[in-house]
């Protein structure tokens, strides 16, 4: 089906009457994206997050609009004449978009990546190419964790080196990106944990990409700092290799559970640092009774591999 999008730009102080109005004009679906609500949220939300793209505030500078879709139709069409009318003060402007758009476009933005020596990401929706890499399939539409990103990639370095014959949690599992990569790369078993109820549907769709089943990978949905019947059951399997690849206050917050999960002559590989906080997280770390035995950076991220 082909639709019409419509877009209203305002300002912060308009966008309340202006979506009251449009409510009461009969649309009751739209987005907002407003600048003033975006930096709010980010100021209020800070320990989700050390970083958050440039180029993402810069598209949002001065942005405050409104969008809602009808049906490409002489009845849609009929429609948004009726609600130009009624809105005369405000310029709608339209444009065609199809299913299609919305389901598909996203993916352009996906290559193959090659990670390491060994492993190769490649999205779904697309064919293997020939490298003689490990080939991990995944979506990255679904949840975070695509192998893009810095932090990813130091993580899966490790990987190779410390996941085969290993038993394996990944602490903030997101896609299972980390776990499915080490259990391609040799692992015996691996465990998945995210406060993302999501997670574990997004993890073992994405595992079956790979050939991968639950006798090999379990998803768990829940927090090992407040859940504790989660962290007993994490603590009485133990661990050869850990891996968390979060944002800073998040590993700080967990480090001292680590030693729980961690079996003896285990490695813990923790990413997702950015450049100023990580001596803050090795003090951290080290308090926790870990020992750090290899600091490793990227693109302004850093990462580091422990051992009780």
């Amino acid at each position: 089906m082909n639709w019409l999008e419509i877009t209203v730009n305002t300002s912060h102080e308009n966008l309340y009457t202006l979506t009251n109005r449009l409510t009461a004009l009969g649309i009751d679906g739209f987005i907002t994206e407003d600048e003033a609500d975006v930096r709010d949220f980010l100021e209020n939300n800070q320990k989700y997050w050390d970083y958050v793209d440039e180029d993402f505030m810069k598209s949002m500078a001065g942005v405050c609009r409104i969008k809602f879709y009808l049906e490409d139709s002489s009845s849609g069409r009929a429609e948004l004449a009726r609600i130009e009318a009624a809105l005369s003060g405000f310029e709608l402007i339209s444009r065609q978009v199809k299913d299609e758009d919305w389901e598909n476009n996203w993916k352009a933005y996906y290559e193959p990546i090659e990670v390491g020596d060994k492993l190769i990401i490649v999205p779904q929706w697309l064919s293997s190419p020939e490298t003689g890499r490990v080939e991990l399939r995944l979506d990255p539409g679904l949840i975070f964790g695509t192998g893009a990103h810095a932090t990813t990639q130091l993580c899966l370095a490790e990987i190779e080196k410390y996941a085969p014959g290993r038993r394996v949690l990944d602490l903030g599992c997101g896609s299972g990106i980390l776990a499915i990569a080490a259990l391609l790369l040799g692992a015996e078993k691996a465990v998945g944990v995210d406060i993302d109820e999501k997670a574990p549907a997004v993890v073992m769709e994405n595992a079956g990409f790979n050939g991968i089943g639950p006798e090999k990978l379990t998803v768990f949905a829940g927090d090992v700092l407040s859940d504790r019947d989660l962290s007993r059951r994490l603590s009485g399997e133990k661990f050869g290799l850990v891996l968390m690849n979060i944002v800073s206050d998040v590993i700080i917050a967990l480090s001292p559970k680590v030693p729980e999960f961690l079996a003896e002559g285990g490695t813990f590989v923790c990413s997702g640092i950015i450049e100023g906080r990580e001596a803050e997280v090795e003090a951290t770390l080290e308090k926790a009774g870990l020992t750090v035995r290899e600091h490793r950076w990227k693109d302004g991220w850093h990462a580091f591999v422990c051992g009780k």
